[in-house]
């Protein structure tokens, strides 16, 4: 991975733009006690500039190098702690983690999903355990990583009801109210993201973006590619439309997400794992964007179900492997016949958010006769 990092001129090349580029522009702006004002590239929570400022605290280094050698510390902190989560169980998330996140090629050493993702199996593992002080650690984590990415808080979404549900939604809260209520007084715009957010069209490498290359590449649809807040986006008419779908049906995932916390009627040690997979999985399916990094987050989770014996993502998990082989093709492998919609590029991304899409259905199944539908 860093082999291919330092050539950076694999398929499309230029992985790397994002951290030389961009992450070391927003970096001047943060030092001079600014958010990227009115910046449509800048679509992420407060917290994420913590993870771009990071790179700072290694004066000798240059930003890129300090940048990714974070990112090989927090990659190094989740398979310590997925091994030590293994180590008295026979399971293997360690090793699904080393295995699986080399098929995303040098992508994850430059994004700063690793980071994110370090955070959310962090907490996961912390709230498994039987102690108070674990749980609000979980939940601090949970609610740190949901002011850098958002989709870190899904890893509550199966605490056990009671008192643990208490402890750690609790620390999240009072962890997201205080580091957000710091940034934005030490810096200006600090929610200036929500303006560029709601601006986000159907990116191609979508569920939705699949189905609208289909219907130009077979001549249904006379819309285009152009490159918009910071990605390649579709388009012509109806895309619109594409884009609401996916919004109401991200609202009809969190739905079920309460109807089912509601309903369950049976936790294992293995739920709140399963069910943050598995939310994060429909939440990821239902998107707009579905980045290659996002496989990032799905690899992590699904790491951390296989540290319990009691998972019912197993095969959920192992599906993953190929999707991750998959979006690394797409990107930056194929990304130019993604980009123009040729067979090959709709192939790819066809597999991809296919097997993404079966993912989340059975796992959706599984979380729930597992822990609604429970045999007599």
């Amino acid at each position: 991975m860093l082999y291919l990092l330092h050539r950076d001129d694999f398929g499309i090349g230029g992985v790397a733009s994002e951290v030389h580029v961009l992450y070391r522009h927003w970096y001047g702006l943060f030092a001079q006690g600014t958010f990227p004002p009115d910046d449509a590239t800048w679509q992420y929570p407060p917290g994420a500039g913590l993870v771009i400022m990071s790179p700072g605290i290694f004066p000798w280094l240059t930003y890129f190098q300090g940048f990714v050698l974070l990112t090989l510390l927090a990659d190094a902190a989740v398979t310590v702690a997925l091994a030590h989560a293994d180590s008295a169980r026979l399971t293997h998330g360690a090793w699904f983690w080393v295995l699986g996140l080399p098929l995303l090629l040098h992508i994850p050493l430059a994004r700063y999903d690793v980071q994110t993702t370090a955070l959310a199996v962090l907490a996961l593992l912390a709230l498994g355990s039987r102690s108070t002080a674990a749980h609000r650690v979980g939940g601090a984590l949970a609610g740190l990583g949901a002011l850098v990415k958002v989709w870190p808080a899904l890893t509550l979404i199966g605490t056990p009801r009671g008192r643990t549900t208490r402890e750690a939604w609790t620390a999240a809260a009072v962890t997201a109210a205080v580091l957000l209520a710091t940034l934005t007084l030490l810096f200006s715009d600090a929610l200036g993201f929500l303006r560029q957010q709601g601006n986000r069209g159907v990116q191609i490498e979508s569920l939705g973006g699949t189905g609208l290359a289909l219907a130009r590449a077979t001549g249904l649809w006379p819309g285009s590619v152009q490159f918009r807040y910071g990605a390649y986006e579709y388009v012509g008419p109806y895309v619109s439309t594409v884009g609401h779908v996916a919004l109401l049906l991200t609202v009809a995932a969190f739905g079920w997400l309460l109807l089912w916390r509601m309903r369950a009627r049976t936790w294992t040690a293995a739920t709140p794992l399963d069910a943050a997979f598995a939310a994060v999985l429909l939440f990821t399916v239902t998107s707009r964007v579905i980045s290659p990094q996002y496989m990032v987050w799905l690899l992590g989770l699904a790491a951390v179900c296989l540290t319990s014996r009691s998972t019912v993502m197993r095969p959920v998990a192992f599906l993953m492997l190929p999707a991750a082989a998959l979006s690394s093709l797409a990107y930056p492998v194929l990304y130019v016949d993604v980009a123009a919609g040729t067979w090959p590029g709709i192939t790819v991304m066809a597999l991809r958010n296919g097997l993404l899409l079966a993912a989340a259905a059975v796992a959706a199944r599984r979380l729930w006769t597992g822990s609604v539908s429970v045999p007599a």
